[in-house]
């Protein structure tokens, strides 16, 4: 064979993937799946997708884009989306979860995905609605059951098979990065099905769901019940003011990030007007509402339904989670209303602040915690077949206690004893983060797809998967803060070491407070 004709079919052969990989594309839109219908399959090649209630996505690599309706009931609708990249696909699959109540794909969690190398799918969980919006479970339990569990397993599923069709070849390894609600599908995967994912990371999980909702009855009646309980985000400053004076140095560093919370003690009485009512004070109606978001909702005998929220950020994220802008404008508040109305009681007019407590309690247990909870401390199977589950949750969180997180992780360790723990699971806890991201700490640490400053570029997923596939445990993870410069870039402002709880990042007491070096991991 000539040197020409050698050339010239290496060429081909090279050529030979993307064209077959073009066909097979194509002829994803013919694969026959149980209870589903394929309804596109088509290659992207311009770069540019525009999706349902998200921003035009621009700048993506070719890939082909699956699109399918699952019906595994009568009364189940759940679409979903598969996107695999055309060329450079690293062998594995990352599954995209959801928020709120979900109700739409996370298509920018695809994007980001795509752009990594991963084959990556997600799905609405079985209904189309806002994220705090629940009235499309009114009288439907299987699309409840949908939203709890069943789309998020069957997604895995199926997407599993649509991968390895396109490729001829099945995936090296299955992971899932989500937050929030997202947090409590990635339990819920790992409890329930362990073979679906080999690597999970699973932020701010809003796991205890029943019992979560259910508290917020409590702490509406006690905040918002009394009109002169309700304390105006106006005054959020003076409180993270007080808060901060109490307990930001009490882990070694005055920084405006409280990174011990289990040794603050503040006291909201500090604030007590002793004058007239200002800004910068409180009534005493307003300190004993307060009291109880720090201390989280409890029934009529005084026991805890679930915990409460970390001082030191009030004036980050409460005026929108849990203050609102008026009583009962805050997201918590909408969120406990539409659970209860269309997910618990099926009554449209159920009011929070007329409902029995303990009831209530009793009743979004009884209703919901089957389809929803996942709260299960036997991860035995997922551990058997050497799954790594990977928690994080941001102290100042102020949609979902940080403190379940942590009472989630001793449960495990409780059931299956430290070391069999210690070989499976790592629970971070992070500093001045808000929910999932955010906050006046360094929130960047590899979730979501968002990179840190230092490498491994993301964090705290690549500490998952190299002890998924090198059996390495998770390590050192640093979390960055960003902050805009004089040209609207991006520039690193802080840089600090994510701990594996129950290690806490202590100031070495001399460095610079804003590097990493300047800390080291230390155990109480």
């Amino acid at each position: 064979m000539t040197r020409k004709l050698i050339l010239c079919a290496a060429f081909l052969m090279l050529q030979a993937p993307a064209s077959l990989l073009a066909a097979n594309c194509d002829a994803l839109k013919s694969l026959t799946l149980p209870d589903t219908t394929i309804t596109m399959a088509e290659r992207v090649t311009s770069g540019d997708v525009t999706a349902p209630a998200e921003a035009p996505m621009h700048g993506l690599p070719a890939f082909c884009r699956v699109a399918g309706v699952m019906r595994p009931t009568p009364d189940s609708e759940i679409a979903f989306e598969v996107w695999m990249p055309e060329n450079d696909w690293n062998g594995r699959f990352l599954g995209v979860g959801n928020g709120g109540f979900a109700g739409t794909i996370g298509y920018r969690g695809l994007s980001g995905n795509l752009r990594r190398g991963f084959a990556t799918a997600g799905s609405d969980t079985g209904h189309k609605a806002d994220a705090e919006d629940a009235s499309w479970a009114y009288g439907h339990p299987e699309k409840v059951k949908d939203f709890g569990w069943r789309a998020v397993h069957l997604t895995a599923a199926i997407s599993k098979d649509i991968v390895k069709a396109y490729y001829s070849k099945p995936i090296e390894k299955a992971y899932f990065d989500s937050c929030s609600d997202g947090g409590r599908e990635a339990l819920m995967e790992a409890q329930r099905f362990p073979e679906d994912y080999d690597g999970i990371l699973a932020g701010a999980p809003a796991n205890n769901w029943s019992r979560m909702v259910a508290s917020g009855v409590d702490i509406a009646q006690s905040t918002i019940g009394d009109p002169r309980a309700y304390i105006s985000s106006l005054k959020l400053p003076a409180i993270q003011q007080a808060s901060l004076a109490a307990c930001d140095a009490s882990d070694g560093l005055k920084d405006g990030i409280v990174s011990d919370p289990a040794n603050c003690h503040f006291d909201p009485s500090v604030l007590l007007c002793k004058d007239a009512d200002s800004l910068n004070c409180l009534t005493q109606p307003q300190v004993n509402a307060l009291k109880k978001f720090y201390a989280g909702g409890q029934d009529s005998h005084g026991n805890s339904t679930f915990p409460g929220f970390v001082p030191g950020d009030e004036a980050g994220g409460w005026g929108d989670w849990v203050l609102g802008h008026g009583p009962g404008s805050g997201a918590g508040s909408g969120y406990v209303q539409n659970f209860f109305r269309y997910m618990v009681t099926n009554d449209t007019k159920w009011n929070v602040l007329t409902a029995n407590v303990d009831e209530s309690i009793e009743k979004s247990i009884a209703v919901t915690s089957k389809d929803l909870d996942s709260t299960d401390p036997d991860l035995s199977r997922f551990a058997s077949r050497g799954g790594k589950l990977i928690i994080y949750h941001g102290w100042n969180d102020p949609a979902i206690s940080p403190w379940n997180s942590i009472a989630y992780f001793k449960s495990v360790e409780q059931e299956m004893g430290e070391p069999k723990t210690e070989s499976f699971l790592r629970l971070y806890m992070a500093p001045g983060v808000e929910h999932c991201a955010g906050g006046p700490g360094p929130s960047a640490f590899g979730q979501l797809g968002i990179p840190t400053a230092k490498d491994p570029k993301f964090g705290i997923f690549d500490s998952l998967q190299n002890w998924v596939e090198k059996g390495i445990p998770a390590a050192d993870v640093i979390a960055t803060k960003y902050a805009p410069d004089e040209h609207g870039e991006n520039k690193v402002v802080m840089t600090r070491p994510l701990c594996p709880y129950p290690a806490i990042a202590k100031y070495n007491g001399s460095g610079d407070p804003n590097g990493a070096a300047s800390f080291a991991c230390t155990k109480p």
